[in-house]
Protein backbone atom coordinates (compact mmCIF):
# COMPACT_ATOMS: atom_id res chain seq x y z
CA UNK A 1 0.00 0.00 0.00
CA UNK A 2 1.41 3.59 -1.03
CA UNK A 3 1.21 6.04 1.67
CA UNK A 4 0.03 9.58 0.21
CA UNK A 5 0.95 12.60 2.90
CA UNK A 6 -0.48 15.98 2.54
CA UNK A 7 2.33 18.34 1.62
CA UNK A 8 0.03 21.47 -0.24
CA UNK A 9 1.45 24.82 0.06
CA UNK A 10 -1.17 27.34 0.84
CA UNK A 11 -1.47 30.14 -1.25
CA UNK A 12 -1.03 33.43 0.10
CA UNK A 13 -0.69 35.39 -2.95
CA UNK A 14 -3.79 37.76 -4.10
CA UNK A 15 -3.66 40.40 -6.62
CA UNK A 16 -5.65 42.97 -8.03
CA UNK A 17 -6.25 44.86 -11.47
CA UNK A 18 -7.37 48.43 -11.65
CA UNK A 19 -9.13 49.14 -15.38
CA UNK A 20 -9.51 52.24 -16.61
CA UNK A 21 -13.27 52.83 -17.70
CA UNK A 22 -15.40 55.66 -18.45
CA UNK A 23 -17.02 56.07 -15.13
CA UNK A 24 -13.69 56.04 -13.69
CA UNK A 25 -11.27 52.93 -12.85
CA UNK A 26 -12.86 49.38 -11.80
CA UNK A 27 -10.92 46.97 -9.49
CA UNK A 28 -10.91 43.68 -10.12
CA UNK A 29 -10.21 40.83 -8.24
CA UNK A 30 -9.36 37.31 -9.62
CA UNK A 31 -10.88 35.81 -6.37
CA UNK A 32 -13.85 37.73 -6.01
CA UNK A 33 -15.30 36.84 -10.13
CA UNK A 34 -17.47 37.48 -11.63
CA UNK A 35 -18.20 40.87 -9.81
CA UNK A 36 -15.69 44.41 -9.91
CA UNK A 37 -15.97 46.79 -7.48
CA UNK A 38 -16.12 50.32 -8.42
CA UNK A 39 -12.89 52.17 -7.06
CA UNK A 40 -14.65 55.67 -7.23
CA UNK A 41 -15.65 57.76 -3.95
CA UNK A 42 -13.66 59.42 -1.21
CA UNK A 43 -11.07 57.15 -1.46
CA UNK A 44 -8.40 56.95 -4.20
CA UNK A 45 -8.31 53.82 -7.15
CA UNK A 46 -5.16 52.84 -4.98
CA UNK A 47 -6.71 53.07 -1.80
CA UNK A 48 -9.26 50.80 -2.80
CA UNK A 49 -6.89 48.41 -3.97
CA UNK A 50 -4.81 48.26 -1.37
CA UNK A 51 -7.53 48.07 1.43
CA UNK A 52 -8.91 44.76 -0.76
CA UNK A 53 -5.41 43.12 -0.91
CA UNK A 54 -5.39 43.71 2.92
CA UNK A 55 -9.37 42.44 3.40
CA UNK A 56 -8.10 39.05 1.67
CA UNK A 57 -4.52 39.13 4.08
CA UNK A 58 -7.20 39.05 7.64
CA UNK A 59 -9.81 36.65 5.54
CA UNK A 60 -6.70 33.96 4.46
CA UNK A 61 -4.56 34.52 7.60
CA UNK A 62 -2.54 31.07 8.29
CA UNK A 63 0.32 30.35 11.13
CA UNK A 64 3.67 32.10 11.12
CA UNK A 65 5.05 28.01 10.44
CA UNK A 66 3.01 27.14 8.24
CA UNK A 67 3.92 30.32 5.59
CA UNK A 68 6.41 29.91 2.25
CA UNK A 69 8.02 32.02 0.01
CA UNK A 70 5.60 32.09 -2.59
CA UNK A 71 8.11 33.93 -4.85
CA UNK A 72 10.57 30.87 -4.25
CA UNK A 73 7.28 28.20 -5.08
CA UNK A 74 7.14 30.56 -8.61
CA UNK A 75 10.35 30.12 -9.56
CA UNK A 76 11.73 33.79 -8.26
CA UNK A 77 10.98 35.35 -11.45
CA UNK A 78 9.52 38.94 -9.28
CA UNK A 79 13.03 39.60 -8.91
CA UNK A 80 16.27 39.78 -10.59
CA UNK A 81 18.49 37.24 -9.42
CA UNK A 82 19.93 37.57 -6.32
CA UNK A 83 21.84 35.26 -3.19
CA UNK A 84 18.69 33.32 -3.18
CA UNK A 85 16.09 32.59 -0.07
CA UNK A 86 16.61 33.68 3.39
CA UNK A 87 14.96 35.51 6.49
CA UNK A 88 11.75 35.18 7.70
CA UNK A 89 8.35 35.39 5.90
CA UNK A 90 6.74 39.03 5.41
CA UNK A 91 3.87 40.44 3.43
CA UNK A 92 5.36 42.25 0.63
CA UNK A 93 3.00 45.12 -1.60
CA UNK A 94 4.67 44.62 -5.09
CA UNK A 95 3.52 47.72 -7.81
CA UNK A 96 3.26 46.74 -11.12
CA UNK A 97 2.45 48.12 -14.75
CA UNK A 98 2.69 51.60 -13.67
CA UNK A 99 -0.20 51.19 -10.59
CA UNK A 100 -2.47 49.33 -12.38
CA UNK A 101 -1.74 46.13 -11.16
CA UNK A 102 -0.81 45.31 -7.28
CA UNK A 103 0.46 42.08 -5.42
CA UNK A 104 0.48 40.93 -2.06
CA UNK A 105 1.90 38.11 -1.22
CA UNK A 106 4.08 36.08 1.44
CA UNK A 107 7.88 36.28 0.50
CA UNK A 108 11.10 35.73 2.56
CA UNK A 109 12.93 38.68 3.34
CA UNK A 110 15.64 38.45 0.62
CA UNK A 111 12.92 38.42 -2.04
CA UNK A 112 11.46 41.40 -0.62
CA UNK A 113 13.93 43.20 -0.79
CA UNK A 114 15.55 42.08 -4.36
CA UNK A 115 11.95 43.10 -6.15
CA UNK A 116 11.07 46.54 -7.76
CA UNK A 117 8.75 48.73 -6.57
CA UNK A 118 7.99 46.56 -3.58
CA UNK A 119 7.71 47.23 0.03
CA UNK A 120 7.09 45.34 3.51
CA UNK A 121 3.77 45.85 5.34
CA UNK A 122 4.22 45.96 8.70
CA UNK A 123 1.31 43.11 9.23
CA UNK A 124 -0.03 44.85 12.76
CA UNK A 125 -1.50 46.88 10.42
CA UNK A 126 -3.94 44.27 9.25
CA UNK A 127 -4.52 42.66 12.31
CA UNK A 128 -8.63 42.94 12.68
CA UNK A 129 -8.45 43.80 16.66
CA UNK A 130 -5.75 44.27 19.02
CA UNK A 131 -5.28 41.58 21.24
CA UNK A 132 -6.35 41.97 24.65
CA UNK A 133 -3.95 40.11 26.09
CA UNK A 134 -0.66 41.92 24.98
CA UNK A 135 0.23 45.17 26.81
CA UNK A 136 3.89 47.23 25.56
CA UNK A 137 6.65 47.13 27.58
CA UNK A 138 7.29 50.98 29.09
CA UNK A 139 11.16 52.08 28.41
CA UNK A 140 13.48 52.24 31.16
CA UNK A 141 14.95 56.19 31.57
CA UNK A 142 14.46 56.80 28.41
CA UNK A 143 16.39 54.06 27.05
CA UNK A 144 15.44 53.16 23.16
CA UNK A 145 12.20 50.97 22.49
CA UNK A 146 13.88 48.18 20.04
CA UNK A 147 11.00 47.93 18.35
CA UNK A 148 11.43 51.58 17.17
CA UNK A 149 13.47 51.06 14.32
CA UNK A 150 11.47 47.73 13.15
CA UNK A 151 8.44 50.20 12.85
CA UNK A 152 10.00 53.22 11.65
CA UNK A 153 11.72 50.68 8.55
CA UNK A 154 8.43 48.71 8.09
CA UNK A 155 6.48 52.43 7.28
CA UNK A 156 9.31 53.81 5.02
CA UNK A 157 8.92 50.29 3.06
CA UNK A 158 5.59 51.04 2.79
CA UNK A 159 5.22 54.14 2.09
CA UNK A 160 7.83 53.63 -0.74
CA UNK A 161 5.05 51.93 -2.72
CA UNK A 162 1.71 53.65 -1.52
CA UNK A 163 3.33 57.54 -2.24
CA UNK A 164 4.07 58.57 -5.70
CA UNK A 165 7.33 58.34 -7.26
CA UNK A 166 8.12 61.98 -7.38
CA UNK A 167 7.24 62.63 -3.78
CA UNK A 168 9.82 64.73 -2.01
CA UNK A 169 11.50 64.03 1.19
CA UNK A 170 10.06 66.46 3.34
CA UNK A 171 6.50 65.13 2.21
CA UNK A 172 8.05 61.69 3.29
CA UNK A 173 9.11 62.59 6.96
CA UNK A 174 5.87 64.28 7.28
CA UNK A 175 3.89 61.38 5.80
CA UNK A 176 6.22 59.13 8.29
CA UNK A 177 5.11 61.32 11.01
CA UNK A 178 1.05 61.68 10.22
CA UNK A 179 1.24 57.25 9.20
CA UNK A 180 3.08 56.58 13.04
CA UNK A 181 0.92 58.96 15.13
CA UNK A 182 -2.78 58.61 13.48
CA UNK A 183 -5.09 57.10 15.93
CA UNK A 184 -7.34 53.64 14.43
CA UNK A 185 -9.36 56.50 12.44
CA UNK A 186 -6.58 57.85 10.84
CA UNK A 187 -6.90 61.22 12.65
CA UNK A 188 -3.71 62.76 13.54
CA UNK A 189 -3.17 65.74 15.52
CA UNK A 190 1.21 67.04 15.05
CA UNK A 191 2.03 69.52 17.85
CA UNK A 192 3.51 72.86 17.10
CA UNK A 193 6.89 71.72 18.34
CA UNK A 194 7.07 68.76 16.20
CA UNK A 195 5.98 70.93 13.53
CA UNK A 196 9.07 73.57 13.96
CA UNK A 197 11.56 71.15 14.84
CA UNK A 198 10.45 69.53 11.05
CA UNK A 199 10.37 73.22 9.74
CA UNK A 200 7.06 72.91 8.91
CA UNK A 201 6.10 75.21 11.27
CA UNK A 202 5.03 77.66 8.17
CA UNK A 203 2.64 76.64 5.11
CA UNK A 204 5.01 74.57 2.48
CA UNK A 205 3.88 72.41 -0.25
CA UNK A 206 5.02 69.25 1.30
CA UNK A 207 1.76 69.36 2.51
CA UNK A 208 0.14 69.99 -0.65
CA UNK A 209 2.16 67.11 -2.17
CA UNK A 210 0.72 64.54 0.76
CA UNK A 211 -3.08 66.09 -0.08
CA UNK A 212 -2.69 65.83 -4.06
CA UNK A 213 -1.57 62.27 -4.15
CA UNK A 214 -5.00 61.86 -2.04
CA UNK A 215 -3.13 60.49 1.00
CA UNK A 216 -4.22 62.86 3.51
CA UNK A 217 -6.92 65.54 4.00
CA UNK A 218 -6.37 68.54 6.26
CA UNK A 219 -9.73 69.83 7.37
CA UNK A 220 -9.90 73.45 8.07
CA UNK A 221 -8.62 74.21 11.64
CA UNK A 222 -10.51 76.41 14.34
CA UNK A 223 -7.46 76.88 16.06
CA UNK A 224 -3.39 77.35 15.48
CA UNK A 225 -2.79 74.72 17.83
CA UNK A 226 -0.33 72.56 15.97
CA UNK A 227 -1.85 71.14 12.06
CA UNK A 228 -4.39 68.18 11.78
CA UNK A 229 -4.79 65.93 9.18
CA UNK A 230 -7.47 63.12 8.48
CA UNK A 231 -5.74 59.78 6.84
CA UNK A 232 -6.92 58.53 3.51
CA UNK A 233 -5.06 56.06 3.12
CA UNK A 234 -6.83 52.72 3.67
CA UNK A 235 -4.47 50.17 4.16
CA UNK A 236 -3.81 52.43 7.36
CA UNK A 237 -7.18 52.68 8.60
CA UNK A 238 -7.96 49.15 10.52
CA UNK A 239 -7.28 48.81 13.78
CA UNK A 240 -3.90 48.99 14.61
CA UNK A 241 -2.13 47.67 18.00
CA UNK A 242 0.42 49.58 19.99
CA UNK A 243 -0.43 53.14 19.25
CA UNK A 244 2.35 53.53 22.33
CA UNK A 245 4.97 52.35 20.75
CA UNK A 246 4.28 53.41 17.61
CA UNK A 247 4.78 57.14 19.10
CA UNK A 248 7.62 55.86 20.40
CA UNK A 249 8.51 54.90 17.17
CA UNK A 250 7.85 58.56 15.63
CA UNK A 251 9.80 60.21 18.44
CA UNK A 252 12.91 58.12 17.61
CA UNK A 253 12.72 59.38 13.75
CA UNK A 254 12.29 62.75 14.65
CA UNK A 255 15.46 62.74 16.66
CA UNK A 256 17.28 60.90 14.39
CA UNK A 257 16.63 63.38 11.51
CA UNK A 258 17.09 66.09 13.90
CA UNK A 259 20.88 64.56 15.03
CA UNK A 260 23.47 68.05 15.51
CA UNK A 261 25.31 66.66 12.23
CA UNK A 262 21.64 67.16 10.16
CA UNK A 263 20.32 69.96 11.59
CA UNK A 264 21.82 72.32 8.78
CA UNK A 265 21.37 69.48 6.27
CA UNK A 266 18.48 69.19 3.60
CA UNK A 267 15.54 66.81 4.46
CA UNK A 268 16.77 64.63 1.45
CA UNK A 269 20.09 63.67 4.15
CA UNK A 270 17.56 63.58 6.86
CA UNK A 271 15.19 60.79 5.55
CA UNK A 272 18.79 59.49 4.05
CA UNK A 273 19.81 58.56 7.33
CA UNK A 274 16.49 57.65 9.15
CA UNK A 275 16.50 54.85 6.76
CA UNK A 276 20.17 53.89 7.01
CA UNK A 277 20.00 53.94 10.73
CA UNK A 278 16.63 51.91 10.69
CA UNK A 279 19.12 48.81 9.71
CA UNK A 280 21.33 49.22 12.58
CA UNK A 281 21.18 47.94 15.95
CA UNK A 282 21.18 50.61 19.15
CA UNK A 283 24.19 49.26 20.09
CA UNK A 284 26.08 49.04 16.61
CA UNK A 285 28.24 51.33 14.94
CA UNK A 286 27.89 49.42 11.33
CA UNK A 287 25.29 48.73 8.89
CA UNK A 288 24.52 46.68 5.94
CA UNK A 289 21.15 46.75 3.49
CA UNK A 290 19.99 46.24 0.13
CA UNK A 291 20.67 49.68 -1.65
CA UNK A 292 17.79 49.67 -3.72
CA UNK A 293 15.42 49.12 -0.39
CA UNK A 294 17.10 52.30 1.13
CA UNK A 295 17.05 54.12 -2.13
CA UNK A 296 12.97 53.41 -2.57
CA UNK A 297 12.64 54.66 0.82
CA UNK A 298 13.91 57.58 0.22
CA UNK A 299 12.13 58.13 -3.11
CA UNK A 300 16.12 57.98 -4.79
CA UNK A 301 17.45 56.80 -7.56
CA UNK A 302 20.62 54.91 -7.63
CA UNK A 303 22.88 58.08 -8.30
CA UNK A 304 20.78 59.97 -6.23
CA UNK A 305 21.26 57.60 -3.21
CA UNK A 306 25.34 57.33 -4.15
CA UNK A 307 25.12 61.48 -4.00
CA UNK A 308 23.02 61.33 -0.98
CA UNK A 309 25.72 58.55 0.88
CA UNK A 310 29.00 60.97 -0.12
CA UNK A 311 26.89 63.86 1.27
CA UNK A 312 26.30 61.88 4.87
CA UNK A 313 29.96 60.86 4.61
CA UNK A 314 31.14 64.96 4.08
CA UNK A 315 29.23 65.85 7.11
CA UNK A 316 30.24 63.20 9.50
CA UNK A 317 27.21 61.30 9.93
CA UNK A 318 29.03 58.29 8.06
CA UNK A 319 32.42 57.68 8.93
CA UNK A 320 32.81 55.25 5.79
CA UNK A 321 30.69 53.26 3.13
CA UNK A 322 30.72 50.91 0.58
CA UNK A 323 28.81 49.70 -2.66
CA UNK A 324 28.50 45.96 -4.51
CA UNK A 325 27.10 47.14 -7.57
CA UNK A 326 26.89 43.88 -8.68
CA UNK A 327 25.19 42.50 -5.85
CA UNK A 328 23.10 45.74 -4.48
CA UNK A 329 25.16 45.26 -1.07
CA UNK A 330 25.31 48.57 0.84
CA UNK A 331 27.45 48.31 3.82
CA UNK A 332 28.23 51.77 5.97
CA UNK A 333 29.99 52.79 9.62
CA UNK A 334 28.67 55.67 11.56
CA UNK A 335 30.66 57.49 14.55
CA UNK A 336 31.57 54.55 17.16
CA UNK A 337 28.92 54.64 20.23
Amino acid sequence: MRLCTANRTVPRTWTVELRPQRCGPELVCPRCRPTTTSASGGTTARSAALAHLARHARLDSLPAHLRTCQCHERGCHWHPRHRGCSGPIVLALARQQGGRLWRLADVCTACAGATNHAAIVPEPQLAATPSPHKTEAPTKNGTEDPSARIRVRDMLSYLAVALPSPTGPQARLLALQCALRADDQGRTQLPPGLLRGMHLHGEGMWWHELEQAHWLYRPPLSSTNGAAAQLLDATLLSPRPGRRGRARAADWALRTASAPALRNQGPGLQLAAVALAVHVSPDAASGTADAGQVARSCGLTGSQLVTALEQLATTGVLTAWTLDVAMDDLAWQTVSR
